[in-house]
């Protein structure tokens, strides 16, 4: 006879969740959007003791304008066209990595992310394209959407230290009519609209190129 496997581990499930999150965030599209990372941080944080942390991290985000009574999706919608599941994922990747959680393919010495933040602004004073984003720094820490290459997505860069802010490339494609049915992109890779960094207040973390500035919400 068969003996029954006993119950999980506190660390087990406490992995799970963590590789649950991870995936989430990378392609929150397939597993429902905004409210299952939501779930998902409110079961790791009770597994880890951090319920209260959480509920802090939501009202420092609510400070400083980058969750409404939509969630992050409605504080993006006012600053990015045509919103996506990264940008919103990119958020929560913010939050991830203060507690850990967040598992990156790679990251930054503090010196080299020092140098990209230095050169975002004059950077992005020009438009750029996904192939140009990738030649100047490099693969991402962490892609935020999928790998098709015709359609947007996020680019995270990080270095190991939790207190060293994200640096994020929000990359567009989008349809030439908005009244359009079919999707047809207007580009042949996604472009540059900004890049965002920084724990001020929420408008002011973006640096918009100048088709980002074109396209951002009125």
């Amino acid at each position: 006879m068969t003996t029954a496997p006993g119950p999980r581990s506190s660390a087990e499930i406490r992995t799970y969740l963590k590789s649950q999150l991870n995936q989430a965030l990378r392609r929150l599209g397939m597993f429902g959007g905004e409210t299952s990372l939501r779930l998902l941080f409110d079961h790791l944080a009770y597994a880890e003791h951090q319920e209260t942390e959480w509920a802090q991290a939501i009202q420092s985000l609510e400070r400083r304008g980058a969750f409404t009574s939509l969630g992050v999706t409605g504080a993006l919608a006012t600053v990015l066209p045509d919103l996506r599941h990264d940008g919103v994922a990119s958020i929560y990747a913010e939050l991830a990595h203060d507690r850990g959680w967040l598992e990156a393919d790679r990251t930054l010495t503090s010196e080299d992310h020092a140098c990209l933040r230095r050169r975002i602004t004059a950077w992005a004073a020009h438009d750029r394209t996904l192939s140009e984003v990738r030649e100047e720094f490099g693969p991402p820490s962490v892609l935020l959407g999928g790998t098709n290459p015709f359609y947007g997505k996020t680019f995270a860069y990080l270095t190991e230290q939790a207190t060293e802010p994200i640096v994020f490339f929000h990359l567009w494609n989008g349809c030439s009519d908005e009244t359009a049915t079919t999707w047809r992109p207007i580009h042949d890779e996604p472009i540059l609209l900004a890049v965002r960094c920084g724990r001020g207040a929420f408008k002011d973390t973006f640096t918009f190129t100048p088709e980002g500035s074109r396209r951002r919400p009125a």
